[in-house]
């Protein structure tokens, strides 16, 4: 027996929307324990899949945590080949402040503003990711509470759609 949104009582709307609302706030638990963001939305998502908006809800969260995690390791990827440079430099700089009994030069300190300067884009970027994440995940739990769909921004679909996305209004 397949029920639709437009059977449900007032009591199951309540509790589809609540759930779908934690599914969302339980990615934040990440901070607090590690992998959480994977597992807590998983297991409440798990245990409340045969309701359609739950499970629309539920895809859509593991998803874009999903997406932040291919987003972070991109940033990391990217900065990698700089760090490894920078810690090759370093020991090179700390050789020569050895040697030269701590003087510097203007061209050894100039060698370093460079990573400096990219390790600090690499700050931001990842700050900013986090400041999305936050505000996406904010947004959709704000929707999900309302009984309406929410499509994450930027979010790579792994788990796909079966079903017609409907809401509960």
């Amino acid at each position: 027996m397949e029920t639709t949104f437009s059977t449900l009582s007032v009591t199951e709307e309540k509790n589809q929307r609540t759930t779908a609302s934690f599914i969302h706030l339980s990615t934040l638990l990440k901070y607090f324990f590690p992998f959480a963001n994977y597992i807590a939305p998983l297991l409440i998502w798990t245990f409340n899949k045969e309701k359609e908006f739950v499970n629309e809800h539920g895809r859509q969260a593991l998803n874009f945590q999903l997406s932040i995690l291919v987003y972070t390791l991109l940033i990391g990827l990217i900065c990698l080949p700089f760090a490894l440079i920078f810690a090759l430099d370093f020991i090179t700089l700390v050789q020569t402040v050895d040697a030269g009994n701590g003087y510097f030069s203007f061209s050894t300190i100039q060698n370093i503003s460079g990573y400096v300067l990219l390790f600090g884009i690499a700050i931001i970027l990842l700050i900013g990711l986090f400041v999305f994440e936050l505000y996406a995940v904010i947004n959709a739990a704000i929707h999900a509470n309302r009984g309406e769909l929410y499509q994450y921004p930027l979010c790579i679909p792994f788990i796909k759609t079966t079903s017609p996305k409907k809401s509960l209004k």
